[in-house]
């Protein structure tokens, strides 16, 4: 891997038209056309309204937060079985992604995009976003590697990368306090207490550690946003 990404650079250079492993920017490229990313920003969750406002759901409105902050627009990549929206954040080219499978299923778009760009190495370029009921609501958890604490999403990732060496955000949602009740509690969505007093700032904050891992790296993103609810 890391001989590809010497000869991707020495061969590609780094011009101002171009991203960190020389392929054509997001910005400088026409409408409709990707540009190599240098990160890809996953956020978990099932496709659909009727899943949009419940707890499994907090990775892709943090995704979609990233978008509106950086005033980017999504698509639809068919070949990635997901939506997308390109950034720059820094000096990063960075590629939001919500896959369009169920929640279980997420790991197809993962590795679609890393076939697709396989310059990419996912224990540096790649930050999985999800919902953890072992967290009280609110309070994140950023890690450089793990297992999927039976998470069915991250799970499916890990296995299909065959790897535990994946970085992720885990936001608390808290937990029903009964295993019987996991699964209508992660498809239901939040209280309006929650909505109103606690989501919105865990909203920001979240994009705030996402920002902070991509610039600094994760394991300086820990100290910062994981003591904190």
């Amino acid at each position: 891997m890391q001989r590809f990404r010497r000869f991707w650079r020495q061969r590609w250079g780094r011009g101002s038209d171009t991203d960190r492993r020389g392929a054509p920017s997001a910005s400088s490229m026409g409408p409709g056309v990707l540009g190599t990313p240098t990160k890809l920003i996953v956020g978990l969750g099932n496709p659909g309204e009727q899943y949009a406002s419940t707890r499994h759901n907090i990775g892709f409105r943090i995704v979609e937060l990233l978008a509106d902050r950086f005033a980017s627009a999504w698509r639809d990549e068919p070949s990635l079985e997901a939506r997308v929206c390109p950034i720059e954040m820094g000096s990063e080219s960075c590629l939001l992604i919500e896959p369009q499978r169920m929640m279980n299923r997420s790991g197809g778009a993962i590795q679609a995009a890393l076939a697709r760009w396989p310059e990419l190495d996912p224990p540096t370029d790649l930050l999985i976003i999800y919902d953890d009921m072992d967290l009280p609501t609110g309070r994140l958890r950023l890690r450089p590697r793990g297992g999927s604490g039976g998470h069915r999403g991250i799970g499916d990732i890990l296995h299909v990368l065959e790897s535990k060496e994946v970085p992720r955000l885990r936001v608390g949602v808290g937990h029903p306090g009964s295993q019987e009740q996991v699964v209508d509690w992660v498809l239901k969505p939040f209280s309006s207490d929650e909505e109103a007093l606690i989501l919105p700032a865990v909203l920001v904050r979240a994009g705030d550690a996402v920002e902070a891992a991509i610039r600094d790296g994760v394991q300086s993103a820990m100290g910062q946003f994981n003591s904190h609810a």
